[in-house]
């Protein structure tokens, strides 16, 4: 059988034919007709199939046989034998498109019937899925909410170019991050153009114009696209507002070294989540026996005995800086600290506290005077102040 006659089989086996009725009647299309011996010889069917495969075509129209001897077998033109199946698979195909589109309107009345709205989402691979960060950051027109942890911080970076234009043109960036990777390379080189704040957060997650929503994998680097998505546009932006007001702010270290930073936020961390509780229950367990802050950072391996007291203020005034945007200074020409933050809530307190305490470990007396907005010490401005005032002993 020849390459094309056997082209011509394989078609006709999808056309439904057997094997042997596609080899049968390709053969008599090429070499006219013939008994069934040479049918059988030529078309390569064992001679015992021969008679069974020519009663199937004679059944389907596709071929004729005499009744003398020997048996002679002819095959219907193409033109003529193929009609009435070419109309068979119309049919099939007008029927399938009617069931389709049956279906789908089934699908839609279901839908609107939940009241709900089919969301698609697209799937981006590992290899272009820095491409579309790109493409999406150059696209934004008016915010770009991120969380990302240190492989979608690695990536962000890498859209230096975007995150300039964007801000150049108004686009509102902002970015939380964990804690543990302020004061990293990537951290001070992103920190430059964007504000970045510190909270834990373990995903990595990107709102466009609080819209479109891009989800990072870290597990293999692959991400998905949630686009026309009102709902989960608005309730990750939402979600993203929360975690900003309670995220630490971090633009006072974006000049120090990884260290300085993290013991920073090491500090701020223990106090916050730790210092009230640690207090209360060493005051209940012993009989109403000192003790203070201080000793909580002593005991959690922050040693600010060993430091100067230069560096200790330094210190202090960063971290109201960052949790109640104060600050903390020594006073020019007098031996007299001042700790102040424009809000009213205690904020400062804690820090005071932790300064009056290192002052009296290195020999020193004070006497510490606190004023805030409510008092009639205070210049009626509002906020909280405090005024260390010391001598050696």
């Amino acid at each position: 059988m020849t390459n094309n006659s056997a082209h011509l089989t394989v078609s006709l086996e999808e056309f439904g034919l057997s094997r042997y009725e596609a080899k049968s009647y390709v053969t008599l299309i090429s070499r006219g007709p013939m008994s069934a011996s040479d049918l059988a010889y030529y078309s390569e069917i064992p001679r015992t199939k021969i008679y069974s495969t020519m009663s199937k075509l004679e059944s389907k129209g596709l071929a004729t046989t005499s009744k003398g001897k020997p048996v002679m077998c002819t095959a219907i033109p193409p033109e003529d034998a193929f009609d009435t199946i070419i109309h068979e698979q119309i049919q099939k195909v007008t029927t399938m498109n009617t069931l389709v589109a049956d279906l789908k309107k089934a699908s839609d009345e279901s839908r609107r019937s939940r009241n709900s709205e089919e969301k698609r989402y697209v799937q981006i691979g590992a290899g272009s899925v820095l491409g579309q960060m790109r493409t999406m950051i150059d696209g934004a027109e008016s915010s770009v909410m991120v969380v990302v942890d240190q492989f979608g911080l690695g990536l962000l970076v890498e859209c230096k170019e975007q995150i300039l234009a964007a801000g150049r043109k108004g686009v509102e960036i902002r970015v939380v991050m964990p804690a543990n990777m302020i004061g990293l390379a990537a951290f001070q080189a992103l920190s430059r153009n964007v504000s970045v704040r510190a909270a834990d957060c373990a995903q990595n997650c990107l709102v466009f114009d609080r819209a479109e929503v891009l989800i990072l994998d870290d597990r293999d680097g692959r991400g998905a696209i949630f686009s026309s998505t009102d709902i989960l546009g608005l309730s990750q932006s939402s979600a993203f507002e929360a975690l900003w007001q309670k995220a630490m702010e971090t633009d006072v270290l974006a000049d120090m070294t990884y260290e300085e930073a993290q013991e920073v936020c090491f500090i701020i961390n223990t106090i916050t989540s730790m210092g009230l509780p640690y207090v209360m229950r060493f005051l209940i367990q012993s009989d109403g026996a000192k003790s203070d802050l201080y000793d909580l950072l002593e005991k959690n391996g922050i040693a600010l005995t060993d430091k100067t007291f230069d560096d200790v203020l330094s210190m202090i005034d960063v971290i109201m800086q960052i949790t109640c945007s104060g600050h903390a200074r020594m006073e020019v020409g007098s031996q007299s600290i001042t700790v102040e933050s424009p809000r009213n809530s205690g904020g400062s307190l804690p820090w005071v506290s932790i300064l009056d305490r290192y002052l009296q470990v290195h020999g020193y007396k004070t006497r510490t005077i606190i004023q805030n907005g409510r008092t009639k010490s205070d210049s009626g401005d509002g906020g909280e102040k405090a005024h260390i005032r010391l001598s050696k002993n």
